[in-house]
């Protein structure tokens, strides 16, 4: 079973969430919830989904950045984001402290708002303390990648989305993105922007 995704525009994207009880968490119709999410999440294909995505003003996501996600990704990329895969888990009653707020920059997206990226600039670490899946107390050191999906998803249960924070001029259609910018460094990118300039290199070929 799968849910429909909500987009940007829909109230529910704007509230802030509230907590989960403990006795709410253990009971079957959450632990219902946290599979149905991670369905949702790996049909869309996703990295992350907070209950709000799927209409629920709650303070819960799942996370899963598989293997199959990196399969194909420039390992240079992989090198510059820090990122690797990170299994599934579930995250409840989030709190958020940056371990390392040297800020990132790069384009992420959002399965509410489907269709554009831009540039965003995030913390290079952070430390998460919230409830596992079972209501026991976890917490995550994250660097890179991986931080900036909690980073994200966290956001989601605050009633901020990506767009908040992202720098406006890069905000663009992800085909043309793919098409324009793919393999561009994110200053190059900002830089030609600036410029009103196509980039240096060449488009892919479709």
């Amino acid at each position: 079973m799968k849910l429909p995704i909500v987009q940007l525009g829909d109230p529910v994207l704007r509230q802030v969430a509230r907590p989960l009880s403990t006795a709410e968490l253990a009971g079957a119709e959450i632990q219902r919830l946290i599979e149905v999410m991670r369905e949702t999440m790996r049909d869309a294909p996703g990295v992350g989904l907070a209950a709000p995505q799927i209409g629920l003003p709650l303070q819960l996501a799942v996370i899963e950045d598989t293997p199959d996600y990196l399969e194909g990704v420039d390992p240079e990329d992989l090198e510059r984001k820090e990122r690797s895969a990170v299994p599934f888990h579930v995250i409840v009653n989030p709190v958020i402290e940056a371990t390392d707020p040297a800020p990132r920059r790069f384009f992420e997206g959002c399965l509410s708002m489907e269709g554009f990226v831009g540039i965003v600039a995030r913390a290079r670490g952070v430390r998460v303390r919230c409830l596992d899946h079972e209501g026991a107390p976890r917490t995550i050191d994250a660097v890179g990648w991986y931080a900036r999906i909690l980073q994200h998803e966290i956001d989601h249960l605050g009633g901020i989305v990506y767009v908040d924070r992202v720098e406006t001029r890069t905000l663009m259609c992800a085909d043309e993105y793919a098409r324009h910018w793919g393999g561009v460094s994110v200053t190059e990118v900002t830089e030609a922007l600036d410029a009103r300039r196509p980039p240096t290199v060449l488009p892919k070929a479709r």
